[in-house]
């Protein structure tokens, strides 16, 4: 690990200037090195290079201390419960945490003691980890309260009591990634979102079986500044959700509803009548040049097997940024094989042009 290191000082030409500039002071071993220096090299060095080189020198281990505000652990395989024991008294300043696992490594005292010692922890990441409970969401709850963003994918063991809990203290979140998290996510834990989480732009609630529409239409209600929900699998929801998104959510931008199989006509033509409604907020952002920021730019509809061409349609008239041409696909159709008449603007518009131009016999 030091020859790294002293490989990637010699390809920072800045990092040697600032040794040419401490004239007189003589640096012999790592230790020299002042930590302001050490935490320009944290920016040059992988993650895991940083960790190994802690270890062994005191001084990268003040840099850590002082200076280490992202770090990523996936690259551990085994033995990362050990290793965030060990190193969170010393991540005090860290605002970005990435522990995604391949196989569950994680325990509910290494998310205490995340919470214990990162209180200026803004994102984290705890996908697949199959072994935490409830009591690190209310470990989170109580020592990190500055989430904005968090990542618990496919953790199957937090209860809905544990989730609303923790949206009650952590009142920031703004990206909150629930995808497969059975078990926690249920109308009453939506409702505390709704309640608490007035801030909360993208919600992944993929796979969550047991939600309804009274759970979405809490977020609707609640979310105002949604962007990107993603409702794919929750079988249980109706035309009343997407009415609600509709109404109530005039910036949303990604809508996941793939094996929604309850959505009907009624669904779409609220979302199209929604975007005709706010044309005059799509009409401001042209004139600043944001128009790609307003109004639907992604649709999964796939296996909604009810819909037919004209709601759909109409949906990708109101909302150009929608695609259905090759390399550009943001509306998601597949397994409906009824839609298959369903066209972009840009497709019709290529289509005009192609039979407008006069024939080479002409």
């Amino acid at each position: 690990s030091r020859n790294r290191l002293t490989e990637m000082m010699s390809e920072g030409g800045s990092l040697n200037l600032c040794f040419e500039k401490m004239e007189g002071n003589m640096i012999t071993e790592w230790k020299d090195i002042p930590v302001e220096l050490l935490m320009r090299i944290l920016n040059l060095v992988d993650d895991r290079t940083v960790i190994i080189a802690s270890g062994v020198c005191s001084g990268w281990r003040d840099a850590i201390s002082f200076g280490l505000t992202r770090l990523s652990l996936s690259w551990c395989k085994k033995d990362m419960n050990s290793l965030v024991l060990s190193l969170a008294p010393k991540l005090v300043k860290l605002q970005t945490l990435v522990l995604r696992q391949d196989k569950p490594q994680l325990e509910d005292n290494a998310v205490e003691a995340i919470a214990n010692h990162c209180h200026e922890l803004q994102d984290l990441d705890l996908s697949k980890s199959l072994k935490l409970t409830d009591h690190s969401l209310y470990s989170l709850a109580r020592g990190c309260t500055n989430l904005t963003k968090l990542n618990l994918s496919g953790c199957t063991s937090f209860s809905d009591t544990a989730l609303a809990y923790l949206t009650r203290i952590c009142r920031k979140l703004k990206v909150l990634n629930l995808c497969g998290c059975v078990e926690a996510v249920s109308d009453s834990a939506l409702q505390a979102i709704g309640e608490n989480c007035s801030q909360m732009q993208s919600l992944n609630l993929g796979w969550c079986e047991k939600i309804s529409d009274d759970g979405v239409m809490s977020l609707a209600y609640g979310c105002p500044d949604l962007r990107s929900l993603d409702l794919c699998g929750c079988v249980l929801i109706t035309d009343e959700s997407v009415v609600a998104l509709a109404n109530r959510c005039v910036h949303l931008r990604s809508l996941g509803l793939y094996y929604c199989r309850n959505i009907t006509d009624r669904a779409m033509y609220s979302l199209a009548q929604s975007g005709v409604k706010n044309k005059h907020e799509m009409w401001r952002s042209v004139k600043k040049g944001n128009f790609d920021e307003e109004g639907l730019r992604n649709l999964n509809i796939s296996q909604c097997t009810y819909l037919t061409p004209s709601a759909v349609q109409a949906v990708c008239d109101t909302f150009p940024a929608l695609h259905t041409c090759s390399g550009r696909h943001s509306l998601v159709m597949s397994g409906c094989l009824n839609l298959t008449s369903v066209h972009c603007a840009c497709i019709l518009q290529a289509h005009r042009t192609h039979t407008a131009l006069p024939h080479p016999a002409h």
